[in-house]
């Protein structure tokens, strides 16, 4: 049951939320045996889920407007997940070959301050937007931001 969910998630702060959530929800299944305590349970897995599906999508649309902007062939690859790092990749201008480097833990967060600082240049906009990134709140702003200011 859980790879189902891990499948259907954004990124791995999701994954790891929908785990501590699932595993919540199955203790407070277990430990009560009755319809209120699933009906709970099942409420907060999928409002686990509709959050990422819903951060998915906005992350997916500011990505492709994005690529459409700066005239990065293959903006659809923004709805791919995994993929989609190839188009950001595409967009800053940056070797292929860093891809490997978002599969190496910590290097990846560099990485990928160092591809969204390039996605912002190629917008036209400050690089310090990339640095952004890592501010919990603002990280959701910035794609937005990318995406749709003029």
């Amino acid at each position: 049951m859980r790879t189902c969910f891990s499948r259907l998630s954004v990124s791995g702060s999701i994954v790891g939320l929908v785990t501590v959530v699932m595993g919540s929800a199955a203790a407070l299944a277990q430990n009560s045996n009755n319809a209120a305590a699933a009906a709970v349970a099942s409420t907060m897995i999928l409002f686990v889920v509709g959050v990422g599906l819903v951060g998915y999508v906005y992350v997916a649309l500011a990505l492709q407007t994005i690529a459409q902007k700066t005239a990065t062939p293959n903006g659809w690859l923004a709805w791919i997940p995994i993929v989609n790092i190839i188009l950001m990749l595409s967009i800053a201008k940056k070797p292929m070959w860093w891809f490997l480097l978002f599969l190496v833990p910590l290097a990846n967060i560099v990485v990928a301050i160092i591809v969204w600082m390039g996605i912002a240049e190629a917008r036209g906009k400050p690089n310090w937007w990339g640095i952004l990134t890592i501010v919990p709140v603002v990280n959701l702003i910035v794609p937005g931001y990318l995406a749709w200011a003029d």
